[in-house]
């Protein structure tokens, strides 16, 4: 198994910095070596006089010098965007300064040189760039390169010989010289050495703080933008500060319309009430639609020169509040399903006694055709109650789809035979379009579905016959959805006056009916058939195109 270091792309990014640095350092490092050797020689050249002129070289000689160095720094400068090892360069450029340096300390009295402090800019410029390595090894060549000085003075005089300067004659005298600035560069290299060591280290607990505290403000605000709860901070006059996108989801208005307003005009209801469970108030959306949202509130632990706040979080309460009354309704109508089976199993017998007693009376009564529209009446709400209770039945015990493969022809020409034989088909005078497939077959229990159409048709003719009749139509096809199943659908459409949008959610609610003689079960069975069938119900309606109930049914996966 191969380790993954995932400190790597840090050990990049930190290597990038440091490259970063030492490019900036070495900016300064050749500006800053222009600038004072220009001042120095400069100040120089203005102090001297005709008698003083071992001082410094002759006119000429410094302008071809500072031209040189000019040129020197300029080229490093250049290059130094295209040079890939940064620290090599570096030391190349400590080391041109130190011989840079020397030979000034050379040409102008050598022990008795006022250049001899460059010395110390090469030194705290290695310490500072390169730490350890660069201060040690800038003072260790800055002392030999001094040391070489004194010993051309005092083995070859000649160079130095003039009326203003007494070259060194005694080698003590060069021993101390040697020793006395050997001792200074040192002392300089390790006191710079020890500030820029300090002075990184805080550098880089100030840079680590500072990625810690963008790290903290980054995840602050991906929490702030993304959680799902409604997060809003407020000061101590009330007012909005921030608002996150949650907050926007729940109460429709915008951050920037909230910010600066008082929350208490804005949202009443969030008060900062003591209460044993988390308080719940009815908030007034942007679109005046008001929901139930459970809140809480704290106080923001802020350092103690800053306003205090307060910081609210609210949750939208509505599709919970929505599953407790389907939870709800779904307790009370299993409760009434219940109370249904039984009674409906309590009035079958007798109502069979009443039909069959009905039915022996007709055969006595032979012409009497007032009593025998009597018993007609009995038989006809006889049947109509044993429907109702077979209705009732199936709905609160509905029976698992015994799925199998039918023709669908076969199914609707028995759903026609069965409507055609229905009490009054004929005085409602609706016609049925079959629009359907040859050898089209579906995967679902027969009976069920014979129902569910029945349901949907019998629905039709009723709206229907209000209007004086009409085309039922009923469509079957097969279909790829796209989630890319294919399913059989099943459209029963009329063209009636449609269903009011007020009750559209309540039609397939169980006993919801607008009829004087219906039990409102039909809708609901249907659902209830479909839903066994892991299937989808969709309704379409308009006062102008009627109404279209859409089903579709799942086929097998291969």
């Amino acid at each position: 198994m191969t380790e993954t270091n995932n400190n790597l792309p840090c050990v990049a990014i930190h290597a990038r910095t440091s490259d970063l640095l030492l490019k900036r350092q070495l900016h300064w490092l050749l500006f800053l070596r222009v600038l004072v050797l220009s001042m120095l020689l400069g100040i120089s050249v203005l102090l001297q006089t005709d008698e003083h002129n071992i001082v410094i070289p002759p006119l000429n000689y410094i302008t071809y010098f500072i031209a040189g160095l000019y040129l020197f720094t300029i080229v490093s400068a250049l290059v130094l965007k295209y040079i890939k090892c940064i620290i090599n360069f570096a030391y190349f450029q400590l080391l041109a300064d130190t011989f840079i340096t020397t030979c000034l300390v050379f040409f102008t009295g050598g022990s008795q040189s006022i250049f001899t402090i460059l010395y110390f800019f090469a030194i705290i410029a290695g310490s500072s760039m390169l730490l350890r390595s660069g201060g040690l090894l800038i003072a260790s060549i800055s002392t030999l390169s001094y040391g070489a000085v004194l010993a051309i003075e005092f083995f070859h005089p000649v160079f130095f010989l003039s009326a203003f300067v007494d070259p060194i004659k005694e080698g003590t005298v060069v021993m101390h010289f040697f020793a006395f600035h050997g001792l200074v560069f040192f002392l300089v290299a390790i006191l710079s050495i020890l500030l820029s060591e300090r002075l990184q280290k805080t550098e880089k607990a100030l840079s680590q703080s500072t990625i810690n505290y963008d790290r903290l403000a980054i995840l602050y605000k991906q929490i702030f933008d993304d959680i799902t709860t409604g997060i809003i901070t407020v000061n101590t006059d009330g007012r909005i500060t921030s608002f996150n996108h949650a907050a926007e989801e729940i109460t429709g208005f915008q951050a920037h319309e909230t910010t600066g307003r008082l929350i208490r005009e804005l949202f009443p209801g969030l008060r900062q009430k003591k209460t044993a469970v988390r308080p719940v108030t009815n908030l007034v959306r942007k679109d005046n639609e008001s929901i139930p949202v459970g809140y809480s509130w704290g106080k923001l632990n802020l350092p103690e020169k800053e306003e205090q706040s307060w910081v609210y979080t609210m949750q939208d309460l509505s599709q919970i509040k929505k599953m407790e009354e389907q939870m709800k309704q779904s307790e009370k109508m299993a409760t009434i399903g219940e109370m249904a089976a039984g009674i409906a199993h309590e009035f079958r017998n007798p109502l069979a006694a009443i039909s069959g007693a009905a039915q022996v009376l007709s055969q006595y009564i032979g012409d009497d055709q007032a009593n025998q529209a009597l018993t007609n009446i009995v038989n006809r709400e006889c049947t109509r109650l044993e429907k109702t209770i077979d209705d009732f039945l199936r709905f609160s015990k509905p029976a698992l789809p015994k799925r199998e493969w039918f023709s669908l022809t076969t199914l609707v020409n028995e759903c026609l035979e069965m409507l055609g034989q229905a009490p009054n088909w004929q005085e409602k005078c609706c016609t049925i379009t079959i629009d359907l497939p040859e050898n089209q077959d579906c995967w679902a229990d027969f009976d069920q579905i014979k129902q569910v159409i029945l349901n949907l048709v019998n629905n039709a003719c009723n709206a229907l016959s209000n209007e004086g009749g009409g085309e039922i139509r009923i469509s079957i096809r097969e279909e790829k959805i796209a989630d890319g199943k294919e399913k059989t659908v099943l459209e029963v459409s009329d063209h009636g006056p449609g269903i009011p949008e007020q009750i559209q959610d309540q039609i397939f609610a169980p006993f919801f009916t607008t009829r004087e003689n219906g039990t409102g079960l039909g809708l609901a069975i249907v659902k209830q058939i479909i839903s066994s069938h892991n299937g989808d119900l969709k309704l379409k309606t308009s006062p102008d195109q009627g109404t279209t109930f859409t089903i579709y049914l799942p086929l097998p996966q291969e």
